[in-house]
């Protein structure tokens, strides 16, 4: 079976989870490719989907919402998972006691439940570097009140997203992993 992890990504930290889904996919005896929403050329020749982005201001990066809206009619027709990235920091709930994961989903979760239909859908937590933002970014990442707010550092959750990748395998049929992704 073949599957396609199609991804967005703006500092890496999306690209670095989409990667890990991939590895772990193989790891089941499936054969996955890892490409950036904007770089895939053709989506017919792929039996499953997993579509990811950062999330900035709960919307996914332009390039996933078009990717999904161009080939939504494929995409519709076939397994599909969703995942975000975004959410930084370890806490689990926030300051009115609501799951902090649950509150990041982005946006285009809901907007494309009734056109996909997806499988499954997973917010994971992302990674901030200060040092790595540029352009525009650079310029607010640097206001104090800013920095006091978003926490460095790299808050992904292997083990979450390693699970929740051998759990699509393991809907679509393929064989146990041979080991974990390291």
């Amino acid at each position: 079976m073949k599957v396609l992890v199609a991804y967005e990504s703006k500092y890496g930290a999306t690209e670095g989870i989409a990667e890990r889904i991939g590895e772990a996919l193989r790891e089941c005896d499936l054969d996955a490719d890892v490409i950036r929403c904007s770089e895939v050329p053709d989506v017919s020749g792929y039996d499953a989907f997993v579509v990811g982005s950062a999330t900035y201001e709960f919307n996914w990066r332009k390039a996933a919402r078009t990717f999904v809206t161009r080939n939504a009619g494929v995409l519709s027709s076939r397994p599909t998972w969703l995942f975000s990235s975004g959410p930084l920091g370890t806490e689990t709930v926030d300051a009115d006691g609501k799951d902090v994961l649950k509150g990041a989903e982005p946006k285009q979760f809901a907007d494309f439940a009734d056109l996909l239909h997806p499988k499954g859908a997973q917010v994971f937590r992302g990674a901030y570097h200060h040092d790595k933002i540029r352009g525009a970014d650079r310029i607010v990442a640097w206001m104090p009140a800013i920095r006091d707010v978003l926490p460095e550092g790299d808050f992904r959750e292997w083990d979450a997203i390693d699970a929740w990748a051998v759990s699509i395998a393991e809907l679509l049929g393929a064989a146990a992993p041979r080991h974990t992704p390291a």
